[in-house]
């Protein structure tokens, strides 16, 4: 499903790894290292220190058997990145059939794939809750880490904000009395406390049942490609779209960007991931695969089996493909599934951002409260009741404009996370990493000149009301470090105790 932008705001390979820490392939792990901190050993070796605090973190041991697999993850990476293909009609309604499907083909190998090698090696050589505000405070320090988690903790909470009022939307259709007034307040309420209950019922709860939601919602789809293969005509495939009819740039790229982003977001629950140097390269390479060929197979059934009616093609319009071309009950089970999606959605945003919360609080960004977890299900209850909390109040928002401020606080996130990518290769060239990207500095630079064009761009497109948000909130972020850190320093507030990071490499030599 696409981010609540597209509509609202309009604003991997196998690779063998080289050099030191590579691995074999992305889906096996070498020796993976349990402390980021470590010290230098016999000649360029290096060897882990016991006696060092663990890298994941994690003040707080949980037995194997509660940790996140490797199915349940593969489907939590699927939902915080699409949801299924929901939204991909405004590909063709922007740009026609054929910049659609080559969008959906080609997008993901200079987009999705570069941040998908980033999250891999990184999420397996700090494999902690907090994810990529764990790499942005080893790269640049303290002061970087918590900007990034504060403009992805915002920007993650306030995007999620869609899904309950999406849920409450298609209620409406059957019982119209939620369509306004004090019963949707109570409709938009009771969705959301309902979902964050399931998400406190622990990661592994909430990952199967993404697994089960992502059946359901997908295997329509399916049927519809299924039975469009007689109806098939190929020559569809290569139109330009209407004749006359202007192409909308902006809309095509913001309808591909958004609907294969996210990647990045699980890297927040590595710390309660099984072995996550060997599951993560696997469960990204898994998702990959479901999400595409989950955004190809109806798009080719409704523009191959059908002429094309370009000004139709908008939100929703795949369902009514599905009812022309195989049955409106199959349209029915699309529109069930597009709420069990956002249902998807939600969780895995969610589940997301409180994590994020607990390794800010594990690093000591924030008061150690937010860290506390379930005696019943180890779960931590104070970072979901946060997250969930912003989220309902953004929900009753007129919001258009938030959420582009949001998505343009994430774009600078980005921007922020591939520095820490390239900064933290060449400041620990030799730093042991389970799964490493093989390339040297300079193909690391070339592989991120795409992703960090179209992170420009987004931004560059934004108005200037979007300007204004993103720059109060970015002050509120700055402020709220320098507010925790005079807390710190007068002892007024528990916060998490870091000992100072010891380089992993001593006269390590970089990178070129």
């Amino acid at each position: 499903m696409s981010n609540p932008t597209v509509r609202e705001a309009e604003a991997g390979s196998g690779a063998r790894g080289g050099g030191e820490g590579g691995v074999a392939d992305m889906g096996v792990s070498a020796s993976s290292p349990s402390s980021y901190h470590q010290l230098e050993g016999v000649g360029d070796g290096i060897v882990e220190d016991p006696n060092l605090p663990n890298n994941s973190n994690n003040n707080n041991v949980k037995k194997k058997d509660n940790k996140l697999k490797l199915l349940p993850l593969i489907f939590l990476i699927y939902f915080e990145v699409s949801g299924g293909p929901y939204g991909e009609e405004t590909a063709v309604q922007a740009a026609g059939p054929l910049l659609a499907i080559v969008g959906f083909l080609v997008f993901p190998f200079i987009w999705s794939i570069p941040e998908c090698l980033i999250t891999a090696e990184l999420a397996t050589t700090f494999p902690g809750n907090g994810g990529f505000v764990i790499w942005a405070e080893r790269a640049f320090g303290p002061f970087w880490g918590n900007l990034m988690g504060f403009w992805k903790f915002l920007s993650g909470v306030i995007n999620n904000a869609a899904y309950p009022v999406l849920c409450v939307d298609y209620l409406k259709r059957i019982f119209p009395i939620f369509a306004s007034g004090p019963p949707r307040v109570i409709a938009v309420c009771a969705a959301t406390l309902s979902l964050t209950f399931l998400n406190y019922t622990g990661l592994a709860i909430v990952g199967y049942t993404a697994v089960a939601l992502a059946v359901v919602s997908m295997l329509p789809f399916y049927i519809m490609g299924l039975v469009s293969i007689p109806k098939l005509q190929p020559h569809r495939w290569i139109s330009m779209g209407d004749p006359g009819l202007k192409k909308d740039w902006h809309l095509y790229l913001n309808t591909l960007f958004w609907n294969l982003n996210f990647w990045d977001n699980a890297s927040t629950l590595a710390g309660e991931v099984d072995r996550p140097q060997k599951t993560f390269p696997k469960a990204l390479i898994s998702a990959g695969v479901v999400t595409i060929i989950g955004y190809l197979v109806p798009l080719l059934a409704a523009t191959g089996a059908m002429e094309l009616e370009q000004d139709k093609w908008g939100d929703g319009y795949l369902a009514d493909a599905a009812g022309m071309i195989v049955g409106k009950w199959l349209k029915y089970w699309i529109e069930v599934g597009a709420v069990l999606s956002a249902i998807g959605l939600f969780e895995a945003q969610l589940s997301s951002a409180a994590y994020q919360v607990v390794g800010m609080a594990d690093l000591g960004f924030i008061p150690k409260f937010f860290a506390v977890r379930s005696k019943w299900f180890n779960t931590p209850w104070v970072a979901i009741v946060l997250s969930s909390a912003i989220t309902l109040a953004i929900s009753f928002m007129d919001f258009t404009n938030i959420i582009a401020s949001a998505n343009f606080l994430y774009s600078l996130g980005m921007l922020l996370e591939i520095a820490s990518f390239i900064w933290l290769r060449k400041k620990y060239p030799k730093l042991d990493r389970p799964y490493k990207v093989p390339m040297r500095i300079r193909g690391l630079v070339a592989m991120c000149v795409i992703p960090i064009a179209f992170l420009i761009l987004v931004m560059v497109i934004g108005s200037v009301l979007v300007y204004v948000i993103s720059a109060a909130l970015t002050v509120l972020g700055i402020g709220s470090y320098f507010i925790m850190k005079w807390c710190k320093d007068r002892s007024c507030l528990e916060f998490t105790k870091q000992e100072e990071h010891r380089d992993e490499e001593i006269g390590g030599i970089n990178e070129v």
